[in-house]
């Protein structure tokens, strides 16, 4: 099973997976650590990530960004007007969602936001299975603090659809900060101060700021505020329209009026952006970019600050909210994290030191540290790793109130309540009680509409409480309701049921009773007791909920049509690949006819290959150019039919040579063998030889010693 992480971007995605007892951020098919967050259309196939890329100058119309600011929206939210700025594609209504229409397989076509994020959810599952050679379910998604209800059912839906488990939709800041938090081991103990960061996660397209405490083993999030407009590319569409009116200007051309000149300005004004933030001065060139003029500029950063000074203006204000509303002051703050492609622009860097008067802190990585906290997050969720215990602790960015219609019985009956305020701990869970003599029904809605985001349905859900009736007496039912807003920061009634008022006996400690520790008591005297009203729970309460989530019937088919898209993109795959097979055998075998198959094939067979190919390569790129993948492979086969014999001459050649300096080979290692043997031998012949002579040497010694006594007595008794 795997632990993948998925940091989902506007701009591009990273992907992080927990492996080697570490988080991992793996790479794609280019060898890039991050993968382009764009879905592109063709006339055979669709192109997601990288491909897309690749085709987006070209295919403006039928290429599709923005995706995470699209989904959960509908094509009348404002903020999906906004997007429109930066999409060429055109976006429209689908059954009242926000999506795009596009030319895919020659005609037009429609999808909506929720089935793009799904399409470019499959891909990142498959960029990850290949790395990990294992099949990708169980994955945790960052999400905008910001989204909404209805946006976080529908990015569960857009996983499910691509086939993915999704464990949580967690925050893009407390992604971070988990990835921050658990690997400290210096945090304070559960008495102590806690450690107080801010994050201020500035992507390309969204800013948040996230005040956060931190003791050992968790992490609680005490604030977020957001800009949701403020990104990198509001700084690339502040240069861009500054070259546009110098363009116009100077070299009398309106790139406003071309999209694909608008679309290379930008892409060379992202690039001047990011030279700028490590130079003073930086040149802009772009050859041909209209009626064939080439345009050059030279900006400097001070100009660029000018531009985008409106946008400078609003960097304090999502700190400043978020440190109000968590009750701190700057200098209550231990460190200040920067994440983020934007917060390399010197300018952000410098307001935000001087606003804390401390030193920023870049110890996370600023393109990564979302899919890191993510993977954590995963690995924590998922039974196959085992991670340090940490827990966390979000909150709730919006209020959420119940409403429902007046009890006849209870004339005074509230009608609403805020049930859970802004700034809750979440995931969190609350009991509503009611007393009824019939169903009836409640309605979850987001208190304050104005906090939301552009012009979101301020409607969450709609549960019908079932089973409810007066008992014998005509008295009411008391119901009790469980509403969750679980780990994905999505509202549900969990469970209904109804309890009864028992009478039960229960005893009373009574002053002078026996304290822990006397002596045992021996007295039988009967203990006093009372009698008390207690809740007992008697059953259940059917409960019939609408959400915004997709109708079920809609999911399937959705399925379908991905699962019959993935399948036809994997044969146009295929077809292409089987097509530069047989462009390169026909070039390969051309080449070695006249090298290493020379010598195998007289003159008939060559000339019979050589129409062969010639004929194979006018084919190719007339009738050819465009066909299916079963005659591609009839076509190498014929090929095949008139070289195989002459490959099959070169091949036993090759073999017989290979055979033969293998034959060689092993004489040779026999011969070393033979003589490393005979040496060893001749070895052991001489040691014994050696030792043989010794064992002479000392044996006629010995025979001297004893030949010399016997003459020395007889000596001795002749005197």
């Amino acid at each position: 099973m795997s632990v993948v992480g998925i940091d989902f971007g506007a701009q591009s995605t990273k992907v992080g997976v927990a492996r080697n007892k570490g988080i991992d951020i793996i790479t794609n098919e280019v060898s890039n650590r991050s993968t382009p967050t764009l879905v592109g259309f063709g006339t055979k196939s669709r192109h997601l990530g990288e491909a897309a890329k690749t085709q987006e100058t070209s295919n403006l119309k039928n290429t599709v960004g923005s995706l995470k600011r699209l989904i959960g929206r509908s094509f009348s939210d404002p903020d999906v007007q906004v997007e429109q700025q930066y999409n060429t594609a055109p976006l429209c209504d689908v059954n009242g969602q926000a999506g795009v229409e596009v030319n895919f397989l020659g005609k037009k076509e429609k999808f909506t936001a929720t089935q793009l994020v799904a399409m470019y959810l499959g891909k990142i599952r498959d960029i990850a299975a290949k790395e990990l050679k294992l099949p990708v379910s169980d994955v945790v998604i960052s999400v905008p603090a910001w989204f909404t209800d209805i946006q976080r059912r529908a990015m569960l839906d857009a996983g499910e659809i691509a086939g993915l488990k999704v464990l949580r939709l967690i925050n893009d800041t407390t992604a971070t900060a988990l990835g921050y938090g658990i690997t400290k081991l210096d945090l304070p103990g559960p008495e102590e101060k806690p450690r107080r960061v801010v994050f201020v996660d500035i992507g390309h397209s969204n800013y948040t700021a996230s005040v956060v405490e931190f003791r050992k083993g968790e992490l609680n999030v005490k604030a977020t505020a957001y800009d949701r407009h403020f990104g990198g590319r509001n700084f690339d569409k502040a240069l861009t329209d500054h070259f546009a009116d110098e363009f116009k200007e100077k070299f009398k051309i309106d790139i406003r009026s071309n999209p694909k000149a608008w679309a290379r300005t930008l892409a060379a004004a992202e690039k001047l952006k990011k030279v700028l933030s490590a130079n003073p001065s930086a040149p802009l060139s772009i050859e041909s970019l209209m009626e064939d003029i080439d345009v050059r500029a030279l900006v400097k950063r001070e100009e660029m600050e000018a531009m985008v000074k409106p946008l400078v203006d609003r960097i304090l204000v999502p700190i400043e909210q978020a440190l109000a509303e968590a009750k701190l002051k700057p200098e209550d703050i231990d460190a200040i994290e920067m994440v983020g492609g934007c917060t390399r622009v010197p300018v952000i860097k410098e307001a935000i030191g001087n606003f804390f008067g401390k030193p920023l802190s870049f110890t996370l990585n600023q393109d990564e540290a979302i899919a890191r906290g993510s993977a954590f997050s995963c690995a924590i969720l998922s039974p196959v790793f085992r991670v340090r215990d940490f827990s966390v602790h979000d909150i709730v960015n919006y209020p959420i109130e119940f409403t429902w219609e007046q009890s006849a019985d209870i004339p005074d009956e509230d009608t609403s309540l805020t049930v859970f305020n802004r700034g809750n701990v979440m995931p969190s869970t609350k009991i509503l009680t009611f007393y009824r003599k019939q169903p009836f029904d409640l309605e979850a809605r987001y208190a304050k509409p104005d906090m939301l985001p552009g012009k979101v349905n301020p409607w969450v859900g709609r549960f019908s409480i079932k089973g409810v009736q007066a008992d014998a007496n005509n008295d009411f039912m008391i119901c009790k309701l469980k509403a969750r807003l679980n780990l994905h920061g999505i509202l549900n009634l969990e469970s209904g049921y109804y309890v009864e008022d028992v009478e039960v006996e229960e005893p009373v400690e009574e002053e002078g009773d026996k304290k822990e520790g006397d002596a045992m008591d021996t007295d039988d005297k009967p203990k006093k007791t009372r009698k008390v009203k207690k809740q007992v729970r008697k059953g259940d309460l059917p409960i019939s909920t609408g959400t915004s989530a997709l109708d079920q019937s809609v999911k399937d088919a959705w399925i379908e049509r991905e699962n019959a898209m993935y399948m036809e993109d994997k044969l146009v795959a295929e077809t292409d690949e089987k097509k530069n097979e047989l462009e390169s055998f026909i070039y390969e075998l051309r080449d070695k006819l006249d090298g290493i198959y020379a010598e195998f094939a007289n003159e008939e067979e060559k000339d019979k290959l050589r129409a062969k190919l010639t004929d194979s390569e006018d084919w190719l790129y007339e009738e050819g150019e465009d066909t299916t993948k079963s005659v591609y492979v009839a076509k190498m086969d014929e090929i095949r039919f008139i070289a195989g014999p002459i490959i099959q001459r070169y091949r036993e050649k090759a073999d017989a040579e290979r055979q033969a300096v293998q034959k060689a080979q092993e004489e040779e290692a026999a011969r070393k063998r033979a003589e490393i043997e005979a040496k060893r031998k001749a070895e052991e012949e001489a040691k014994k030889a050696e030792e043989a002579s010794k064992t002479a040497d000392t044996d006629m010694k010995d025979a001297s010693a004893e030949g010399e006594a016997p003459a020395a007595q007889e000596t001795e008794e002749k005197q």
